[in-house]
């Protein structure tokens, strides 16, 4: 069974940078895009950044210009580079795989990232 493994979180500054790693435990193919979401205290989980098979990005709208999402297809990790953090980015960040064959999804544990202000 494939597992998506994260790291990278933790405690900064408001104005710092975090970059967060996930990595698939396994071999998994026929992922359809990588992305990262994330879930802070009594809110929904959100779309953070999101990249195809093709290299198309997605992006929140309150992360544009400050957060990047990258891949390596060859070692199936997916990145996110986060500068500029502001304190309202404080969440549980979750790393998913969308596949086009069962599971169709893939999820991370998650991993917490703190700003304070």
């Amino acid at each position: 069974q494939v597992q998506l493994v994260e790291s990278g979180g933790g405690l900064v500054q408001a104005g710092g940078s975090l970059r967060l790693s996930c990595a698939a435990s396994g071999s998994i193919f026929s992922i359809d895009a990588r992305g990262w979401y994330r879930q802070a205290p009594g809110k929904q989980r959100e779309l953070v950044a999101r990249i195809s098979r093709s290299g198309n990005t997605i992006y929140l709208d309150s992360v544009l210009g400050r957060f990047t999402i990258s891949r390596d297809n060859a070692k199936n990790t997916v990145h996110l580079q986060m500068n500029s953090l502001k304190p309202e980015d404080t969440a549980v960040y979750y790393c998913h795989f969308a596949r086009s064959i069962v599971p169709r999804e893939v999820w991370g544990q998650g991993t917490l990232v703190t700003v304070s202000s």
